[in-house]
């Protein structure tokens, strides 16, 4: 039995039918090494990889790796789309009303009871967005009393 090696960036994009390319593949990275990150960003770490490459690249290369499903769009109300490289699994996010930080939280534990809708009309459901909203520690009056 051989150890399995974890998969690169490269072939990652070509399993995703996608074509390599220098910007997707810092893209990838970019991503998967932040947390929930803006184009913005997304841009400047990309651009410390690679050098220059245009904010419009950077969107189109964005849409296409989530579209690919190897980074997921989130757009939290009232917040501009932030990238996260946690696919493949159904986890939600908790939203401070004060500073916008964002938070992975991972669904109900148990069966995931998120995924079965009082009324699914007829869907298949294979995902749930659940958006918790409050204030994270370093906004809440508690800690700062």
């Amino acid at each position: 039995m051989t150890a399995s090696r974890p998969s690169t960036s490269a072939e990652e994009l070509r399993g995703a039918g996608l074509r390599v390319t220098a910007a997707r593949v810092a893209l990838l990275d970019t991503v998967r090494q932040g947390g929930h990150l803006g184009v913005e960003t997304v841009a400047a770490g990309v651009r410390r990889r690679i050098g220059h490459v245009s904010l419009q690249a950077v969107y189109e290369g964005l849409s296409a790796l989530s579209a690919a499903g190897l980074v997921r769009r989130i757009e939290p109300a009232g917040s501009a789309a932030l990238y996260e490289g946690r696919v493949g699994d159904n986890h939600h996010h908790l939203v401070c009303r004060s500073c916008g930080a964002v938070a992975d939280v991972d669904c109900a534990v148990g069966e995931a009871p998120c995924l079965t809708a009082s009324d699914g009309q007829g869907f298949e459901v294979d995902e749930a967005e659940v958006v918790y909203w409050g204030l994270c520690p370093g906004c809440s009056p508690s800690r700062s009393a």
